[in-house]
């Protein structure tokens, strides 16, 4: 047994060795805020400090077709785009110009991404994230109920938000929404959840982020993988080597993916709900999109065939144009 328990501890030193030489010689560097907004906060983005100073980065599209006037009744209903697991804002891009037309459009960086970074709360849970939404959209003066979408992480904190804020969601769309589980639905947890859960990887998981892993995760997220372009990887590399968002994305996968008393909850969602998955999503299973439909009763749901896990991106222009008839009907 003592011969065992050496052996043991021999090899867990080598490995603690082996970890320190990884981060010694091959920690990715940060990149500084200040090349971070010279390349990713280029007009239309803005800055707001909410009440308890966190700073949010954010983008606000007016409808080109809303009319003028701060008493005009017929304002441009507005959707609110939150975007998933290590993106930005930028995700949402193609939306924002597509729905630009009719609707006003705002999109924001989560705490713990994109430049929004790190907060003061350092709260990166879906709660705090919850927290976040509804600071930042009273500070934005969002006083009318609104449209909130979210894909993926994101959707988790839109339907979340639905239920602890009722009154301020008019309509709620889900894209490959995550927060959700099934006893009939195998979805193994991710490798940087487990590399981050284990003491001994979870620091090559903060300090080592080569720019082919970023590839390779985004490559999974598409079915058409053409469409990952060089720009697109250097945007989610650089802007996750932020100053703190390491750190902050440590301490978000080591929360649950999945809080089952909350999922209960999704029955008390009222509002005509739109949830759009594609088929192929190789990060979140399409048979997932059931839980929505099955839980949520105003809820319909769209499969994309050959498409991924970031529809908005990968068929921006067909569901985009669902996401309008949906805001349309009545």
């Amino acid at each position: 047994m003592k011969k065992l328990l050496k052996v043991v501890a021999t090899i867990v030193a080598l490995a603690a060795v082996g970890v320190a030489v990884l981060l010694l010689f091959f920690s990715t560097p940060e990149v500084s805020d200040a090349v971070l907004r010279s390349k990713y906060a280029q007009p239309p983005s803005q800055f707001l400090t909410l009440p308890g100073g966190t700073v949010a980065h954010y983008r606000d599209y007016a409808a080109l077709n809303a009319d003028k006037g701060p008493n005009n009744d017929k304002a441009a209903p507005v959707i609110l785009l939150v975007h998933g697991s290590n993106a930005s804002l930028h995700t949402w891009e193609p939306w924002a110009h597509k729905l630009q037309a009719t609707l006003r459009v705002v999109t924001v960086d989560l705490p713990g991404h994109g430049l929004t970074g790190v907060t003061v709360e350092n709260d990166y849970s879906a709660d705090g994230m919850v927290a976040f939404l509804e600071s930042f959209t009273r500070k934005l003066g969002l006083d009318q109920p609104f449209i909130i979408a979210g894909n993926s992480m994101g959707g988790h904190v839109a339907w979340r938000y639905t239920i602890a804020h009722p009154d301020r969601v008019s309509k709620l769309v889900l894209v490959d929404s995550g927060g959700v589980s099934s006893p009939d639905v195998d979805s193994p947890m991710p490798l940087a959840f487990k590399l981050a859960r284990n003491p001994i990887t979870s620091p090559l998981v903060r300090k080592l982020q080569p720019r082919s892993l970023f590839e390779a995760t985004l490559k999974k997220a598409f079915y058409d993988q053409s469409l990952v372009t060089s720009e697109m990887v250097d945007r989610y590399w650089e802007l996750n080597r932020r100053h703190g968002t390491p750190d902050a994305t440590i301490a978000r996968f080591k929360l649950p993916r999945v809080d089952p008393a909350a999922q209960a909850r999704l029955n008390e969602i009222k509002v005509p709900t739109l949830v759009l998955w594609g088929r192929e999503d190789a990060l979140i299973p399409v048979a997932l999109a059931n839980v929505f439909s099955q839980s949520i009763a105003q809820s319909k749901v769209i499969i994309y065939d050959r498409c991924g896990h970031i529809p908005m991106e990968e068929l921006a222009d067909r569901s985009a144009a669902d996401v309008r008839a949906f805001v349309e009907s009545k």
